[in-house]
């Protein structure tokens, strides 16, 4: 049976490269956006031309009261489009960026990295148990900088970190049903992640790419790919794992 999965944040960016790696290798995709539909409506386009099915549904990870509503959405389209009562994966990519030592970080930007990278983590994966398949499989999205750090960071990756602890805990309490968790942590990407920094501040450029093992910063075909290929029945046994992504990053 072909799989369907679901990436949240998925109209630009490393959540757009995960969604059409998936496609490519076959498998059907629900798309969500918070705000840019234009834009997840042309990754549907681009995924319907590979001859898979997609949906694009609207969803704030941010915000946890909407999220009985959008499980209401994603139930009606799952059996309107696919003719199914389940998914298969969920990868919670979506996210944003507030930078700012920790003398200056506001209790609003801390807030707002909490609540779309860990709590709507949390209570998004809650609210969508019944709806993902058993033998199943839960991407979280972490970052590099767990591991190393940089300056201005540290809510972001705090953040983060407390998504790989939940990830072992998914892991655990999920794999009764089958279901493997794990956590992808990507480092320094050229995407408009942040306002494109990496991408188009020649001095970030150069800085990631300087402690880089091989000598670059990533780019999204370096993470969409992986994560499709962590999703297939070849990773079956992989699960409550860290994986770094970053070219050998701070080594």
């Amino acid at each position: 049976m072909t799989t369907i999965s679901l990436v949240t944040g998925s109209s630009r960016g490393l959540g757009r490269n995960t969604a059409l790696s998936i496609a490519r290798a076959g498998g059907d995709v629900v798309l969500t956006y918070q705000s840019r539909a234009e834009d997840a409506e042309a990754v549907a386009a681009e995924i319907r031309a590979l001859g898979r099915k997609v949906v694009a549904l609207p969803l704030d990870t941010g915000n946890v009261a909407g999220f009985p509503a959008f499980t209401e959405r994603l139930r009606a389209a799952l059996r309107d489009e696919f003719g199914r009562d389940t998914f298969n994966h969920l990868v919670n990519n979506a996210g944003h960026g507030d930078v700012a030592p920790i003398s200056e970080m506001t209790e609003a930007a801390f807030d707002r990295l909490v609540n779309v990278h860990f709590k709507g983590v949390f209570f998004l994966t809650q609210a969508l148990l019944p709806l993902i398949a058993d033998g199943g499989r839960i991407v979280n999205l972490s970052t590099g900088l767990t591991r190393v750090s940089a300056p201005g960071w540290a809510a972001y990756a705090a953040a983060k970190g407390a998504v790989e602890v939940l990830t072992v805990y998914m892991a655990k309490e999920l794999g009764s049903r089958g279901i493997a968790v794990n956590a992808v942590a990507p480092g320094a990407i050229e995407t408009d992640f942040f306002g494109g920094a990496v991408r188009d501040t020649p001095e970030f450029n150069r800085y990631f790419a300087e402690m880089t093992a091989l000598g670059r910063v990533g780019v999204a075909d370096d993470i969409g790919p992986m994560i499709a290929s962590l999703l297939s029945e070849q990773n079956r046994w992989v699960t409550a794992q860290r994986i770094e992504v970053s070219g050998g990053q701070g080594i």
